[in-house]
């Protein structure tokens, strides 16, 4: 089962971070804007140049081709990419209608222009374009940053049953206390560019 582990990462103002996220466990993370959290999502994402070493179970980011990497331990962005007109060009795989449904989107949201689309629209489309590739680790970072209070609680709601159903690692970025108590067995500050442990609220 997988396990991510994080050693004497360091990408400019960031680190050395030492972290590892068990199988099925949710870790997040929080800080001040500009603290470097999403400078070190890109990193473990090998989005960004870094020293150090992050694995997947047995397997080295540096011992795999980026693209299978990042398949496996991906990250998702409040903002992400959109690089064809229409949503359904995004997805490789059929898509798990009962996810969409989950997300309060309805099955034709496959078939519409991603320019109709609302932002919180496109962050769900986004998590589900993400979650249809069955990566073992996710970072996220502020997966429900442009959501309203019931979107929110629906991706939370999908995310606990894939970290616990797939047994994923998750490393959540958030600036949201409540949430982070509701999503996270652990939770640490980033500031000054080191990880500080919280204590359970």
């Amino acid at each position: 089962m997988p396990c991510l582990r994080i050693q004497q990462l360091v990408t400019r103002h960031v680190g050395p971070i030492e972290l590892a996220i068990g199988a099925g466990e949710c870790v997040c993370i929080e800080g001040a804007s500009g603290s470097g959290k999403t400078l070190l999502l890109r990193a473990i994402a090998d989005l960004d140049p870094h020293r150090g070493e992050v694995q997947l179970d047995d397997a080295s980011c540096a011992s795999l081709p980026a693209p299978a990497w990042r398949r496996s331990v991906a990250l998702l962005v409040a903002e992400s990419q959109w690089w064809s007109d229409r949503v359904r060009d995004h997805f490789e795989h059929a898509v798990d209608a009962a996810w969409m449904e989950r997300l309060g989107l309805p099955a034709a949201a496959m078939d519409w222009e991603v320019a109709r689309c609302s932002t919180g629209e496109r962050q769900r489309l986004a998590l589900l374009r993400t979650l249809m590739q069955a990566p073992a680790a996710l970072l996220l970072d502020e997966p429900t940053g442009n959501l309203d209070q019931d979107s929110t609680r629906r991706v939370e709601a999908l995310l606990d049953d894939y970290r616990q159903q797939r047994q994923a690692a998750l490393l959540w970025v958030s600036h949201d206390a409540g949430q982070i108590e509701r999503v996270a067995q652990r939770s640490y500050l980033l500031d000054k560019g080191r990880l500080h442990e919280r204590e359970r609220r």
